[in-house]
């Protein structure tokens, strides 16, 4: 009998390669397929069900399947002995529907339908380990989430004004009129949220709590690309203060990444500070406006990244559960063929000549050196581009290098034969992928006109990376005693700028904080004195005043005679 495992990798990739050849077909013919079907009918508002099949959503879709058929197949022997393997499958079949269901509507109402799905989804997969770690992490990946979806709600009944909510119609529309233009705002608060920008960059780190497969899957093609796809969908309704503004939020996201996955231990969120980084490359090209390039990484960044959670994974599975790199070290002797899959990986994150990331990666910073930027955009982006080759050389040496620390004394082979096969799968794309996308893609070449200096700019800024992440890697034992001077600044880089703690606590404190000023100040102070125990006051007076002239005394009674008799006489005269 099949496994539930090869039955889905088996049908998701032979559905990636017909679909592959169809965007293919549709690149050629210069074609698109629009589909629409109509649900609901109110007055002159339509709820239609759209699908837009041209050569970018099935490019994509494609790539997504490719990579959840191969995670799939990971799967079979990385959750072996797992009791809910079946639902594990579920989810994550349920969780690459949603993402097509994304990719293929023009439509703000089924696009939430796919948008809601990976909220949804990410959440239970996220909680899968059902620990309180797990559950902490899952509550702040799904209410950050949230906050996107309320926005794309908002936007959908904002385009109940306009008659349709397909806004493939309103594109250039939104750009010119100012009402619309809310609309768009609320789009990039929803794409910010799904792809980590700042602020809410601290679920996807935490979003880690999940197994690696999901790891792989989330954080390559599926959830935190949706925010990038979605904005290349709406790029030609960006304005230029909008795109500026976006362009330096998006820009500070790519630097603090980079500098945050320096001084992370943890292997797997190394992995993913790296991805975030990347999520702030592709935003920011794409607020230069070249969305075709940010597409082209988005696709290449899939491949390498979905290999590199991969190979993760299965070091984690050889250190029985361990993540800590510094437990790590001399590993490429025992797991040569793991090691040589995430040297590749990493060299095509780092952008080296000419694997899958180089053609995206370099292309990208020549096209950004040739446009009129100012010199803080510039120098952002080539930093960033050092950081990663430095904590890409910090995680190689710490991991793979120098001699094996027995902290975790564990028989560590290479001998996970169904996890390399599914990792050979993408081996080949990672190496092959970049130049096959550019032919593809590209049929007139980019004309790039740049001085030498400029033009070897991105290959000495990655060497130099290389190089202080060797020396970054240096840092053993004595590290602590090396930081001590710098010891609040290291412990502000490497918790994302503080951000988990604004997200989390911080959120929560503040308001809690000034409920309780409130709650002393006036249900225990102002409104006491002058609510309840003010009438409770008055009504003891008024009742001992009473009660004192019930008391039978005479004086009280020959003065009340008195009173009454002056009354009656100045009322008679």
């Amino acid at each position: 009998m099949l496994s539930i495992c090869l039955v889905y990798s088996g049908l998701f990739l032979i559905i990636s390669l017909m679909v592959f050849l169809f965007s293919v077909n549709l690149m050629i013919l210069d074609y698109s397929i629009m589909l629409e079907l109509e649900m609901v009918s109110l007055n002159s508002c339509s709820i239609m069900m759209t699908i837009l099949l041209d050569w970018m959503s099935l490019l994509f879709m494609s790539f997504v399947l490719f990579i959840s058929s191969m995670v799939i197949f990971y799967s079979k022997e990385y959750m072996l002995g797992d009791l809910n393997l079946n639902r594990f499958i579920m989810l994550v079949s349920m969780f690459v529907l949603s993402m097509m269901l994304l990719i293929i509507s023009p439509n703000l109402i089924s696009i939430l339908l796919g948008w809601d799905g990976l909220g949804l989804v990410s959440y239970c997969l996220v909680v899968y380990y059902q620990n309180v770690k797990s559950y902490n992490a899952g509550m702040l990946t799904a209410l950050t989430n949230r906050l996107g979806d309320v926005s794309l709600l908002i936007s959908i009944s904002w385009m109940v004004n306009y008659g349709s909510w397909n806004y493939i119609y309103y594109l250039d529309f939104m750009k010119n009129d100012y009402l619309m233009s809310m609309i768009m705002y609320l789009i990039i608060f929803a794409a910010f949220t799904k792809s980590a920008q700042i602020p809410f960059s601290s679920w996807l780190p935490a979003a880690m709590a999940a197994p690696t497969p999901v790891s792989s899957l989330v954080h390559s093609s599926t959830l935190v690309t949706a925010g990038v796809y979605l904005l290349i969908r709406f790029n030609f309704s960006l304005s230029l203060n909008m795109m500026f503004f976006m362009l330096f939020i998006s820009s500070m996201t790519m630097f603090m990444a980079g500098l945050g996955a320096n001084f992370e231990f943890d292997l797997k969120k190394i992995i993913a500070l790296s991805t975030l980084s990347q999520l702030g490359l592709m935003m920011s090209i794409l607020f230069l406006g070249e969305y075709k390039l940010a597409f082209f990484h988005l696709l290449t960044h899939a491949l390498f990244k979905a290999l590199l959670f991969m190979c993760a994974g299965c070091i984690i599975h050889n250190m029985n559960n361990c993540q800590d790199i510094r437990f790590m070290g001399g590993l490429v002797k025992q797991m040569p063929l793991t090691c040589s899959f995430f040297n590749i990986a990493n060299m095509s994150l780092c952008g080296i000549p000419f694997l899958s990331g180089f053609y995206s990666k370099d292309l990208i910073l020549e096209v950004m050196s040739m446009n009129y930027l100012n010199l803080y955009i510039y120098l952002i982006f080539f930093i960033s581009t050092g950081l990663t080759s430095c904590y890409t050389l910090r995680l190689l040496y710490y991991s793979l290098m120098g001699d094996f620390n027995f902290l975790t004394l564990n028989m560590i082979n290479d001998k996970n034969k169904i996890m390399l096969k599914g990792m050979s799968g993408l081996i080949i794309l990672v190496i092959m992928g970049g130049s096959l996308l550019m032919w593809l893609m590209f049929p007139t070449p980019y004309f790039i006109c740049l001085p030498l200096f400029m033009k070897l700019m991105t290959l000495m800024v990655i060497m130099i990376g290389g190089w202080m992440g060797y020396e970054f890697s240096n840092f053993y034992l004595n590290y602590n005693l090396k930081s001590l001077n710098l010891y609040k600044f290291s412990i502000f880089c490497s918790s994302m700028w503080n951000m988990p703690f604004i997200s989390t606590f911080g959120v929560n404190f503040y308001p809690i904080y000034l409920g309780k000023l409130y709650y002393q100040y006036f249900d225990q102070g102002w409104f006491e004195y002058f609510g309840s125990q003010n009438i409770y006051n008055n009504l003891k007076l008024k009742s001992k005043f009473i009660q004192m002239l019930l008391s039978n005394n005479l004086k009280i009674y020959l003065i009340m005679l008195v009173l009454w008799i002056m009354v009656l006489l100045i009322y008679l005269i």
